[in-house]
């Protein structure tokens, strides 16, 4: 068997692993150093590569900013960021018919903007919103299918995690793809509310209507979302206009809600702690699962695959955007079966190469970035994709007297928003590069 063919092989192996409930990372962790073995002939050079690779991908200090946007996001819940946004959010627009959902939905856009993770955008501004989802008689279906589709907000809108990963792996600048991911992230926040809408046009029985809150009280609310803006003004604006690295940025944002958190009561001895161990745990997972994807990646350079893919399509002369939307497609299907971050982290140092040598009329940096747009939002598709959106079954696990099949329905306008707004970023890159383009 060639280096090739082996390294074709364990594609299905790998699947096989993860089918059977082997965690990801050790999954591919396992395929890297076997098939890196075979290709060697020699356990030796594992051993050593199994030594040097762990060091130094866990001392990589553009993996710093991992931790400290996830213990922002922990500090932004303790700071009662989460219910100041909804409760905004919900008094300006829950009279209109569906109006309490289309606030969920822009209260998890304002949470993202401070947050970088979907599972903690979902859960946080599910503990918020359920109640009074529900309360005004929102149907179980709506409210968690909302709920989990204004989540995937939490990776789209910047910061976001799975964003500085690509940036990692394909050498991107991390403050540009933040520049580019705004709009993007503001449309998908606007195609959800159209999405909520239509469905509540379509069965007027799945949604109820709270009275109209007088302007006083919609001005009043608006003054306890001053330290969401002024966060993410600090973050994302320092960022954007280069007064800090994104890594500083991330420090400025961990630090500010965290003081915000102990000025309205709600950082402890006792929650610091916690907050801390959250963290650490959310940060070791995602560590292990970017080592075991060095390691799977590493024995497919080895063995050729990239470059023998890369070169293949070339040769065929395939027109790029069929080969763009197939791989497109692939990430739907990959989203069924696999979380965003592991699809990322064993996809891109694939596809990519594939997808660099061909022409779509732009740039090198551009292309990269606007590439990097697109798999994000296919990426987010799949954390509410069933069987295995990630985020149902954290609102499945919150609603627990609404059934996972009802959510699986509930999610579906926003799944087809997601694919129109996939479709028009497709067709149209300048959507994703003018900003960029204005400021760079």
């Amino acid at each position: 068997m060639t280096n090739l063919e082996l390294g074709l092989w364990s594609f299905p192996l790998l699947l096989l692993l993860i089918f059977l409930r082997l965690p990801i990372g050790l999954a591919m962790l396992l395929c890297g150093l076997g098939g890196s073995w075979l290709v060697f002939g020699s356990v030796t050079p594992v051993l050593a590569k199994l030594k040097n690779e762990t060091y130094s991908t866990f001392s990589a200090y553009s993996l710093t900013i991992v931790p400290l946007f996830l213990l922002m996001g922990q500090f932004a819940t303790l700071g009662g960021m989460s219910r100041a946004l909804f409760k905004a959010a919900e008094t300006w627009m829950g009279h209109k018919r569906g109006g309490v959902a289309m606030a969920a939905v822009g209260a998890c856009a304002g949470f993202g903007a401070i947050c970088g993770s979907s599972l903690a955008t979902a859960a946080t501004m599910s503990q918020v919103a359920l109640p009074e989802l529900r309360r005004y008689g929102y149907s179980g279906a709506l409210a968690t299918g909302t709920l989990a589709a204004g989540g995937t907000l939490g990776i789209l809108i910047p910061p976001s995690v799975i964003l500085v990963i690509y940036a990692i792996l394909t050498e991107q600048n991390i403050a540009k793809l933040f520049v580019a991911a705004f709009v993007p992230g503001v449309l998908a926040a606007i195609g959800y509310m159209l999405a909520i809408s239509v469905y509540v046009r379509l069965w007027p029985e799945s949604a109820g209507t709270r009275p109209r809150a007088p302007y006083s009280e919609r001005f009043r609310v608006l003054v306890d979302v001053w330290p969401v803006l002024v966060v993410f003004l600090a973050v994302v604006g320092g960022i954007y206009l280069g007064i800090f690295t994104p890594t500083e940025g991330a420090a400025v944002g961990a630090a500010g809600t965290g003081i915000i958190a102990l000025v309205n009561g709600g950082l402890t001895r006792e929650t610091f702690v916690q907050s801390i161990l959250a963290t650490a745990t959310a940060s070791a997972m995602i560590f292990f699962i970017v080592l075991g994807a060095g390691f799977y990646n590493s024995f497919l350079a080895l063995a050729q695959v990239p470059q023998q893919m890369a070169a293949f399509v070339s040769e065929q002369g395939f027109n790029p955007w069929m080969v763009l939307t197939l791989i497109l497609i692939l990430y739907l299907v990959f989203g069924c079966v696999m979380d965003s971050l592991s699809m990322i982290l064993l996809t891109i140092p694939i596809f990519f190469p594939i997808v660099t040598v061909l022409d779509f009329g732009l740039g090198a940096e551009e292309f990269a970035i606007w590439f990097g747009i697109l798999v994000l939002i296919v990426v987010e598709v799949g954390l509410i994709t069933p069987p295995v959106g990630m985020n149902l079954f954290v609102l499945n696990a919150m609603a627990k007297d609404t059934p996972i099949a009802a959510t699986y329905r509930g999610v579906t306008p926003f799944i087809i928003s997601d694919i129109l707004r996939v479709a028009l970023l497709t067709l149209f890159p300048a959507i994703s590069l003018f900003v960029l383009r204005w400021l760079y």
